[in-house]
């Protein structure tokens, strides 16, 4: 047996050097394990070589033909075809090397062909997880913006392997996000925001093979924004309708909203209804509801607003001089739609135009009308109508034309008026002036009646002469008038009493005065 080895050895050595030798084919192989390979070696011209020969790392593994046996089998798992082909089973890593194959083709022509074989598994049993995140029915994840997320990714092959995540959203695709050559890889993002929105992949490739597996997620970034919905109006060229508008830009999913509460929640960011006049009352609260899966359940986000009729404010009456020009102002602010304020004339209500005559300025809630240039033709009464799709309202001012040659007469009149008041002052004046003393006089005796009680008996001269034994005489005058006396007697005050009571009693005590001291004398 060995004798046969060593003869086959030295004729191959002999064929070495007689035979002229090409190595033209270089080539590699990949399997993996429990696979079967197949390693060519002369493939071309179909020509079937008389003596093929395998060997790995220095050692055979392998022949055809020839009249020397062959290695062993292994097994039966190594066999060489009669093209010289070698047929690798059950694949094991043992198997990896470097296979030469030399081939003897008529003509003492010789080939060899360099196959190096790699055994490669993988990659296998890959798996990724997204944490926190919440799934939905559909198997996509979802996050709440602001919060932070880890992505895991693990994979094994065999030799080695290349974990890759990606991602591909709006604004990019594919983009390498971080790679490792080990058996798992973390990504970390915090503070996520919707640009973070999209498909992250993590790719398992084997560094032999080359094979890739690839295994996706898709995540969604939730968000609602802070602010309520937004309530709005526009009216329609009909005035007695409006259309109400309801927006809640800014959230993620699409929100649901709804004008009343006997309607269906709508998956949109903007809803909008029409009402008319007839569905419309003064106070009545209009109300848009949104709801979204990041608000509780029951937690709702509103906007409202309160319907109120319009209410013109101004001065109703004006007046105006003939000549100049004059302006009328109407104030509405309160009513919820805005109400649309125009100028009317006469009964009738003609919408005044603003032109040569007519000046119509809005300031604000004010609305201003300025008649140039006044004339008689222009008195009457003017409307301020304002009007939303709740109902009318209307202001209305009356303006007064006077001519000038009228004003010239109030202002006679009213210096005529001004000059008597003034004469009237200066006659009661000089009337008090010249009764200073009667009033002096009737206001001390008022005084000593209320004090004393006392009774006032006043006569003249020519009358006095029962008296004249009884009361002491004054001297006479120089002038030659006579002197009235006044004798004042002291009695019980009485309301009721007359003064002719008091004269009697007077009369009755003539005797008693005589004798008596009069108390008090009074001369005028």
């Amino acid at each position: 047996m060995m004798r046969r080895v060593l003869s086959a050895a030295l004729l191959h050595l002999c064929f070495c050097w007689t035979a002229s030798v090409s190595i033209v084919d270089y080539t590699e192989a990949t399997a993996a394990p429990g696979n079967v390979v197949l390693l060519s070696c002369y493939n071309k011209d179909k020509v079937k070589p008389e003596l093929t020969t395998w060997v790995k790392n220095g050692l055979e593994v392998g022949r055809s033909g020839g009249d020397s046996p062959g290695p062993p089998d292994d097994g039966g798992r190594l066999t060489v075809l009669h093209d010289g082909s070698l047929v690798i089973r059950r694949v094991i890593p043992g198997d990896e090397g470097n296979y030469l194959c030399s081939s003897t083709l008529q003509g003492n022509r010789s080939f060899q062909a360099r196959v190096v074989l790699q055994v490669a598994s993988g990659p296998e049993n890959v798996s990724t997880s997204v944490s926190p995140a919440t799934s939905l029915s559909n198997g996509t994840l979802f996050i709440v913006r602001g919060s932070s997320v880890t992505f895991n990714c693990s994979a094994s092959s065999y030799p080695s392997q290349q974990l890759t995540w990606g991602f591909t959203g709006a604004s990019s695709s594919n983009t390498s996000l971080v790679s490792s050559s080990g058996s798992w890889l973390d990504l970390r993002i915090d503070d996520v925001q919707p640009s973070a929105q999209g498909v992250y992949s993590c790719s398992a490739r084997n560094s032999v093979s080359q094979q890739t597996v690839n295994k996706s997620s898709e995540l969604l970034v939730y968000y609602v924004p802070d602010r309520h919905p937004d309530c709005m109006w526009t009216l329609a060229q009909d005035p007695s309708s409006v259309q109400f508008n309801c927006s809640w830009f800014g959230a993620y999913p699409t929100p649901r909203l709804r004008w009343r509460d006997d309607d269906d929640f709508q998956v949109t960011d903007s809803l909008s209804v029409t009402f008319n006049r007839s569905l419309l009352s003064d106070g009545q609260t209009l109300k848009c509801t949104a709801q979204h899966q990041l608000l509780r359940a029951g937690e709702e986000k509103q906007c409202s607003f309160t319907l109120k009729l319009p209410f013109p404010e101004g001065d109703p009456l004006a007046t105006a001089l003939e000549a100049t020009s004059v302006t009328l102002t109407c104030t509405e602010a309160t009513s919820i739609p805005p109400a649309n304020t125009t100028w009317r004339k006469g009964m009738q209500q003609d919408e005044l135009v603003p032109g040569s005559k007519y000046v119509i300025l809005e300031e604000g809630p004010e609305l201003k009308l300025t008649i140039l240039n006044v004339s008689k033709d222009d008195e009457g009464v003017y409307f301020c109508r304002s009007e939303n799709p709740l109902a009318v309202r209307e202001l209305e001012v009356y303006l007064t034309v006077k001519t000038s040659s009228s004003s010239y007469t109030g202002a006679i009149i009213g210096v005529f008026i001004a000059a008597l008041i003034v004469g009237t002052a200066g006659i009661v004046a000089k009337t008090v002036y010249s009764s200073r003393h009667r009033i002096c006089l009737g206001s001390s005796f008022g005084q000593l009646e209320e004090e004393r009680a006392d009774v006032l008996s006043l006569m003249e001269s020519d009358d006095e002469q029962i008296f004249q034994d009884a009361v002491p005489r004054l001297p006479p005058i120089t002038n030659g008038r006579h002197t009235t006396l006044v004798q004042i007697h002291r009695i019980p005050s009485s309301d009721h009493e007359d003064v002719e009571t008091a004269d009697t009693s007077a009369q009755q005590q003539e005797d008693t005065v005589q004798t008596e001291e009069p108390e008090d004398l009074v001369t005028f």
